[in-house]
This record gives structure tokens, C-alpha cells and sequence, in this order.
């Protein structure tokens, strides 16, 4: 039964997707995680007070007391208390170790976060949840656009000794040391030697997951060329994927040799 609505009926769902272990040692399972929405503001959860519970009170007052609320609980949290909601109990915690009981903190060293644990209350209503597995998460990621930095053109051009930005998802380059392949490489399309590729250097000026940046090398003139990623990179910095993927961009003109 619902510990907030108390009606037997109501049910809560999380929808999640699986993904596969990436750890070596571990063959063919999967983990679950759920499918997070956009997190729920003050103004929202109160609008959901509002219009779900039938909330006979005024919305405005509603959605500045608990703003003060939790800024006052904010406050509190930074002196050092720990605040009880009856859900749940957050409290200050200092990371690190100390040498002696005489070296003064620092900052860089033990950083200070703030601890959550789950209470009866919320532990009781975890009972009632109902999963639901939508199937398995797709981690290969894309190569959305690539933009010229020498022409400005996007998905385009490229311009041999420039650089190019790319963007996507999960476009980030890693490996984990043993699969010597992963790197961006342009791939040429026309010719007789159509299909090779030429590695773009791995010293990156940019490597993130949703944008890469990275020098082109000097190009022949009036050729087409593809980008492609291949990496490592399963979306969470804590897993390598077993085995390298590859993103493949649409075709690109080099206009000239620079």
C-alpha cells in the first residue's frame, strides 16, 4: 500500500533499459538503469500537488515555502547539520585522510560532499515499485554535424591543415590501452584506393562526449572523405565497452589543398 495516498491500488513504475557489463571478466549479462526524464522542479512537483492530490491551497504560496524550505535546509547543510525530511536524511561528510591530528583541512584534499540515505518511510514505498524493462539501451552513439573551421560550412567541407569540430553523441575517443585502433580517422571515398584511412593524430584539442575537436592533415584536392570515430566509449566514463564501435559521418568535400 501507497505510504503517501494510502490506496492499495496505486502503484509506482520506473521504466529502465539494459546495458550490457563491460567488464572483461563478466560474459553476456546486463545491468539495469533507469530511463531519466528531465528532473523535476519546486514548480513542477508543486503543480503536481496542485492538479494530482486536488491541493486546495494557493499554488504561488505553495512553491515559495518549500523554496524556503529547502534554502534554509541548504543553509543548515552548510553548517554542518544533517536535515531529516521523514523520507529521507542528508548530511555533510568530509572525504580524504589526514596525516595527524594537527594538519588543517584542505580543500584539495578532503573535499566535503553531502550524503543521502533513505529512510523507513521511503524505504516502505520502494516496495510498491514497479519496473518496467523497455529493452536494451542503445549505447553506439552518432556523428550529428561537422563544422569546417577554416569555411565555417557544416557537414560540408573540410580544409586540409585546419581543424574540425565534431559533434554528436558519444563521440568521445578512448580506449583502454590494448585496442590500438581506436582514433578518428578520415576515411577516402573516391579513387582507387577508396576505403583506406588516414589516423588523425590522438593528441586531440578537444575530447568530449558530445564534441571532439582535432587537426586535419594536408589533403588531396577535390577529394570526398568520411570521418570516422572509433572508440571505446560506452557513454559512463566508469566502462569501456568490450569491444571498439564505430561512428561513420556523412560524405565531406576537401575543396583544396591548404
Amino acid at each position: 500500500m501507497s505510504e503517501i495516498y494510502k490506496i492499495e491500488d496505486v502503484f509506482h513504475r520506473i521504466r529502465a533499459k539494459l546495458y550490457q557489463v563491460n567488464l572483461k571478466h563478466i560474459e553476456g549479462e546486463y545491468i539495469a538503469r533507469t530511463e531519466n526524464e528531465a528532473a523535476l522542479t519546486i514548480q513542477q512537483v508543486c503543480a503536481l500537488i496542485k492538479n494530482r492530490t486536488k491541493y486546495d491551497g494557493d499554488y504561488a504560496e505553495l512553491v515559495h515555502c518549500v523554496q524556503r524550505y529547502f534554502d534554509e535546509a541548504a543553509y543548515q547543510l552548510c553548517n554542518g547539520f544533517a536535515i531529516n525530511t521523514g523520507y529521507f536524511r542528508i548530511q555533510p561528510n568530509i572525504g580524504g585522510h589526514f596525516k595527524s591530528p594537527a594538519e588543517p583541512f584542505d580543500p584539495d584534499k578532503h573535499h566535503i560532499s553531502m550524503r543521502f540515505y533513505p529512510l523507513a518511510r521511503l524505504r516502505r514505498l520502494i516496495k510498491d515499485i514497479k519496473v518496467i524493462i523497455t529493452g536494451e539501451a542503445n549505447i553506439s552513439g552518432f556523428i550529428e554535424e561537422i563544422t569546417d573551421s577554416y569555411s565555417g560550412a557544416v557537414n560540408e567541407t573540410i580544409s586540409g591543415g585546419e581543424t574540425i569540430i565534431i559533434v554528436g553523441e558519444k563521440v568521445k575517443v578512448v580506449d583502454d590501452g590494448v585496442n590500438t585502433d581506436c582514433g578518428i580517422y578520415l576515411e577516402l571515398i573516391d579513387g582507387p584506393d577508396a576505403g583506406r584511412r588516414l589516423k588523425i593524430s590522438r593528441r586531440l584539442i578537444e575530447n568530449n562526449p558530445g564534441k571532439v575537436i582535432c587537426h586535419v592533415p594536408i589533403l588531396v584536392a577535390r577529394q570526398r572523405y568520411r570521418v570516422v570515430i572509433v572508440t571505446q566509449y560506452s557513454g559512463k566514463n566508469d566502462f569501456l565497452l568490450k569491444e571498439p564501435k564505430t561512428l561513420i559521418s556523412g560524405e565531406l568535400f576537401c575543396s583544396g589543398e591548404l
